[in-house]
């Protein structure tokens, strides 16, 4: 068994132009025989968990990904039992709504230190916008900046911003635009350091799920918070969000996006990153929006979040010395290679990153779009 699994995971790399213990720094070099059945067995979740537990390496290990993604090898494979458990949750349960808190203390709680080093000095925890960019913290202020004026934001506008992380686009748009806002979280690290870093500014971040909140608000906005809310929700959430903003409102969604319309999340990933996270595709979007909202833009800027997270891998292993005191081994090539897979699936286009711009009931002239 283990020779001819070895046979055939070797005939899928050579197909991505990858070469087993090779001189390029995208060849794997394979520390334990046991991978190639293990690969066949698990797929992906095998993949990440033999990174973890050191039976390969990559010295490029984001090149070594974008080729295997590049190439599709994973469509080769057999079915595993990791995707068919995740498959079968995500039909039959609704575990974003019955663990609504969970991938706020598993993931976003894990520690404000690693974030403070890995992230810009907003701690903007989402795509950043490279157009004219040359650093991390001049393309996530750029990124603020555009959603603020796509959503034409202007003094004495109250706002929400749903998911609003550590509040950096908060304190942004009431500096920068002269607004007022709320910002919800389920992250109890999230909402204390950003009230902190928000003190005597008009904007307020509370921890509260989204389908607690009440009040009307001239804007909405939610960045990176939509692949945790799951197919079974997305119209329910796109209902709350219609009954709270203004009449003459508009809504920006900020969201990762899949090719493909899928009922479920990776296996690795929700096992180890974002539990219960699921990315929505252009359909499921456009079904749950029917009736409720006008799409004003859809703008497609996926190839900014390579730049994003080779950034973010950048400063966490420049930081590394100082955070190994409070994370493990096992935790720093956790993280490496989420940051590197994910990479490597923007970069291979697999996955898109869209700002999708909404009005209740369509501007009237029509929206003009702004990059």
């Amino acid at each position: 068994m283990s020779e001819s699994a070895k046979r055939f995971v070797l005939n899928q790399l050579e197909k991505a132009g990858v070469t087993l213990n090779g001189a390029a720094p995208w060849d794997p070099q394979v520390h334990d025989d046991r991978l190639w059945a293990r690969l066949l067995r698990d797929g992906t979740l095998g993949l990440g968990e033999s990174y973890m537990e050191g039976w390969w390496d990559a010295e490029a290990l984001d090149q070594f990904l974008f080729r295997l993604v590049n190439a599709s090898i994973q469509d080769a494979f057999p079915k595993d039992l990791a995707v068919m458990w995740s498959v079968a949750r995500g039909r039959l349960l609704n575990l974003q709504r019955l663990r609504v808190t969970e991938v706020g203390e598993k993931h976003y709680d894990i520690g404000n230190d690693l974030y403070a080093a890995m992230l810009d000095r907003r701690m903007i925890y989402s795509c950043a916008y490279w157009q004219d960019a040359r650093d991390l913290d001049a393309a996530q202020e750029a990124k603020l900046d555009l959603v603020c004026r796509k959503l034409g934001l202007a003094p004495g506008m109250h706002i929400l911003d749903i998911g609003s992380g550590w509040g950096g686009f908060l304190k942004f748009a009431a500096e920068r635009y002269g607004v007022s806002g709320l910002g919800v979280t389920v992250s109890k690290e999230q909402a204390a350091l950003a009230n902190e870093r928000n003190a005597g500014l008009p904007v307020e971040t509370r921890l509260l799920d989204y389908q607690a909140l009440e009040g009307k608000f001239d804007r909405i906005i939610s960045i990176g918070m939509f692949e945790h809310v799951g197919y079974k929700n997305y119209r329910a959430y796109f209902e709350k969000t219609a009954s709270m903003l203004a009449a003459d409102g508009l809504f920006l969604l900020h969201t990762i996006g899949g090719q493909h319309s899928t009922t479920h999340g990776d296996p690795w990933s929700e096992k180890y990153i974002f539990p219960n996270g699921m990315l929505p595709s252009i359909a499921q979007i456009g079904k749950a929006i029917e009736g409720r909202f006008v799409m004003e833009d859809w703008h497609n800027f996926g190839a900014d979040y390579d730049k994003t997270l080779m950034a973010w891998h950048e400063r966490f292993e420049a930081a590394w010395p100082q955070l190994s005191a409070s994370y493990d081994a096992r935790f720093y090539r956790m993280w490496r290679y989420y940051l590197n897979v994910f990479a490597a699936l923007f970069r291979a286009r697999h996955l898109s990153l869209w700002q999708v711009v909404l009005s209740p009931r369509g501007v009237p002239g029509g929206y003009a779009s702004i990059r």
